[in-house]
């Protein structure tokens, strides 16, 4: 698809011919998020020159300072940027479709919408992991050669073997891994006032939101973006519509803007997950060995028997449609 909007930016060169440090720092500041490749044409202001092409833009759109954006639409009309960070927010919060020619990635296998993904947002993209789906990413992600990070909730009540698959994720590709635990406070309130196994009488929703969705709010609040493992096929009650990148309201990025969503296997089954991890010899859990199929924490998770889906084994007491951690919920 060809780019409906294009960017220029306005750099000023010195009268000794060295590029002004401001310029310099605004660049590594985009490079740094990924976003310099969505910058499309580069013009000068030299100083030695008042007719060169910046001054002329300068000029034309009364601006006294460098550097400038100019973001030019389809149409011909043009907004004018000269602060950075304005520039980053509407890169980042409107459709990718006016500003780099796509609402999604140009490829919808997984390969190519992480590497969209880590081009476009670099370290500010983390990859939340747990399982099967997510080690895929962090193996997709590594072979990038792009940066990206990682980041795991360890809610207190996980499997040692999940444990131990972070261990080996972390040895085989020299990732750290970001481990954000609940409050404590909040998990001894919670224990303190209903038990160990409330979950079982008034639903999981309290103990998650304690051990899951606060955690991750704030493993989300200094990123730009984030990356799941999620499938329509898992639970077709809940993620039926899964889209490939969505926005996602309810985290913001440090700037105020909805952080971006990005779900790379949103067009893959189980089967095919388990056929790359086989094929790319991936690390796993050896409790999917015995029949567990989605692995959450110990006390509501079980093994599923041949035939059941999946998500039979998460919250097994409650209705499909509430089998949701609260971690994806619309």
């Amino acid at each position: 698809m060809g780019r409906s909007t294009t960017i220029t930016m306005v750099k000023k060169r010195l009268v000794n011919g060295e590029t002004c440090a401001k310029c310099l720092e605004v660049q590594a500041f985009l490079e740094d998020r990924g976003l310099w490749s969505r910058i499309d044409e580069v013009v000068w202001a030299d100083e030695s020159d008042p007719e060169s092409a910046g001054w002329r833009l300068a000029h034309a759109h009364n601006v006294a300072l460098a550097p400038f954006f100019v973001m030019t639409d389809a149409d011909g009309g043009t907004r004018v940027f000269t602060s950075v960070l304005r520039l980053v927010n509407t890169l980042i919060a409107e459709p990718a479709g006016e500003v780099a020619g796509a609402s999604e990635p140009p490829a919808d296998d997984p390969a190519s919408v992480v590497r969209w993904a880590l081009e476009r947002w670099g370290a500010d993209c983390t990859i939340a992991f747990s399982g099967a789906e997510d080690v895929v990413l962090v193996d997709l992600a590594a072979k990038t050669g792009l940066p990206f990070t990682v980041f795991s909730l360890d809610t207190g009540r996980l499997f040692p073997e999940t444990l131990a698959l972070l261990d080996s994720v972390r040895e085989r590709y020299g990732v750290t891994i970001d481990v954000v635990f609940p409050n404590t406070a909040a998990v001894e309130a919670l224990v303190g006032n209903k038990g160990t196994m409330s979950m079982r009488i008034d639903g999981h929703h309290e103990c998650c939101g304690i051990r899951k969705v606060e955690p991750l709010a704030r493993a989300l609040a200094t990123k730009r973006a984030w990356m799941t493992g999620l499938r329509p096929d898992q639970s077709p009650a809940t993620r039926g519509d899964l889209p490939l990148v969505e926005t996602d309201p309810k985290h913001k990025t440090p700037d105020g803007t909805p952080l971006i969503k990005v779900n790379p296997l949103v067009r893959w089954t189980s089967s095919d997950v388990w056929h790359y991890l086989r094929e790319h010899d991936v690390p796993t859990n050896p409790l999917h060995l015995h029949g567990y199929r989605s692995i959450g924490c110990a006390p509501c998770t079980r093994p599923v028997s041949p035939g059941q889906h999946e998500r039979e084994g998460r919250w097994w007491w409650e209705e499909a449609t509430h089998r949701e951690c609260g971690l994806h919920l619309k």
